[in-house]
């Protein structure tokens, strides 16, 4: 199971050429590939047209949909933040701090392009695709 994060889904559906949409268009196919709850939201909160909105949804609800949180798992994701954040290591956003334990948890790797991921690749063993 590969995690495919927000940033990727957004140029996949845009059309935007990147090595992550490259990797995501060849390996459709083969690939075990998922997503979040958050990423969901994040992904279809951007539609502003209607009908778009009901398509992309459709498209994504193909993939297996995780569901993420509960006390447990905000606890394990704010040590994870904190491990960070002593090092010297800020991550902005709290979904990707999420979205990145979630992946640490459960030994999925993510594809993205988003810079946020890597303090948790470097510092704490994210598997991440590299195209």
């Amino acid at each position: 199971m590969v995690i495919i994060d927000t940033t990727v889904w957004i140029d996949f559906l845009r059309g935007v050429q990147t090595s992550q949409v490259a990797w995501l268009d060849r390996e459709l196919p083969r690939q075990r590939l998922g997503l979040t709850d958050l990423i969901l939201c994040e992904v279809l909160q951007g539609i502003r047209q209607e009908t778009q909105f009901n398509q992309v949804k459709q498209e994504l609800l193909q993939f297996e949909v995780f569901s993420i949180g509960g006390a447990e798992f905000a606890i394990k994701t704010a040590q994870n933040y904190r491990i960070l954040r002593s090092k010297g290591l800020t991550v902005r956003k709290t979904i990707d701090c999420l979205i990145a334990t979630f992946c640490l948890e459960n030994g999925f790797p993510l594809l993205h392009n988003d810079s946020d991921f890597e303090p948790f690749e470097e510092s704490l063993g994210l598997m991440v695709i590299h195209p």
